[in-house]
């Protein structure tokens, strides 16, 4: 049977999750012509890093604040998650993370390009629904 600590840590992750796939919720509305698509690859960003958090906080892993998806990555390795290749290409959403979200930060993100990112993203999340707990 759990102990306090553990069903803490457990609550803690499901939160984590929780954001994780409210980002992804928007992030899939990738066809909706009325969200920019520089706010759906942020989304798409934001549910990686969140998921990746829940990894670390289960391993009871601390983690700077970061949003760099490459960090989380080498965090959760080092904590023993084997991480697929396919998902080593998450690093590439660290671009989306700030600069995005605001007018002439960076190149304008096409569709298509947030079309990646937010497929990307949805495999991610559900790798990392595969790793969490549920004991």
């Amino acid at each position: 049977m759990p102990d306090d600590r553990q069903l803490a840590v457990r609550e803690i992750v499901a939160e984590w999750m929780r954001h994780a796939w409210s980002d992804m919720t928007i992030a899939r509305m990738v066809e909706n012509d009325e969200i920019a698509p520089e706010i759906i690859a942020f989304h798409a960003q934001q549910a990686v890093e969140k998921a990746l958090k829940a990894l670390l906080v289960q391993r009871q892993v601390e983690f700077t604040r970061t949003h760099i998806i490459g960090v989380l990555i080498v965090l959760c390795k080092e904590s023993g998650y084997k991480i697929e290749e396919n998902l080593q290409e998450a690093v590439t959403l660290s671009r989306f993370a700030i600069a995005s979200r605001y007018p002439g930060e960076t190149d304008p993100i096409t569709r298509q390009e947030a079309k990646i990112a937010a497929d990307l993203a949805n495999q991610v999340l559900n790798w990392v629904e595969s790793q969490i707990e549920k004991k």
